[in-house]
């Protein structure tokens, strides 16, 4: 089956006279696979948000981040921003947080002090390690009654789903491309 196959009454639910039905056809909360995705992660971001600020002070974009010095030392802010899929600004807040936390420190890049490199402290990579731990008992949870199996193939269809996002973006201004 091609993208082309599928139809739009996939993804919505229509007007049926009931209480509860929409006034006119729109995205389904149960059957359209980006609105469960998108309110999936804003539930898992806000939660992890409070738990991260809660247990160790400091937020998720910062935990984030400190995934990103861990897996990728010297990253910049553009190399982060476009990894994390996350603006530039809100990567530069988050290591201005983690440098005054004294978790994060940047290195200047040749002659143009405004190109850094950023690394984790000795107190950030201890910190990621003890975040490291709960991030995983927390993933077990959410991942309860999975098989390791089904774990690796939702895993494959959210590559794939990332893959897919940047062809579905890049089209120019909106309505330039079929509509």
């Amino acid at each position: 089956m091609t993208d082309s196959d599928l139809t739009d009454d996939l993804f919505l639910i229509l007007p049926d006279g009931s209480d509860t039905a929409p006034d006119r056809p729109t995205l389904s909360f149960r059957r359209s696979p980006t609105v469960l995705l998108t309110f999936a992660s804003n539930r898992f971001t806000r939660a992890a948000a409070r738990d991260y600020q809660a247990r160790f002070g400091l937020g998720a974009m910062d935990w984030r981040m400190l995934v990103m010095l861990t897996r990728e030392p010297g990253s910049t802010v553009s190399h982060a921003a476009r990894t994390i899929g996350i603006d530039k600004a809100a990567v530069s807040r988050s290591l201005q947080r983690l440098e005054q936390a004294g978790l994060a420190l940047p290195r200047v890049e040749g002659a143009d002090d405004r190109r850094k490199s950023w690394h984790l402290t000795d107190a950030g990579r201890d910190l990621h390690e003890r975040i490291l731990a709960h991030a995983l008992a927390r993933q077990k949870k959410l991942l309860k009654g999975f098989s390791e199996a089904e774990i690796r193939t939702l895993t494959g269809y959210l590559t794939r789903l990332l893959e897919n996002i940047d062809g579905a973006f890049d089209d120019g201004p909106a309505g330039t491309k079929d509509q």
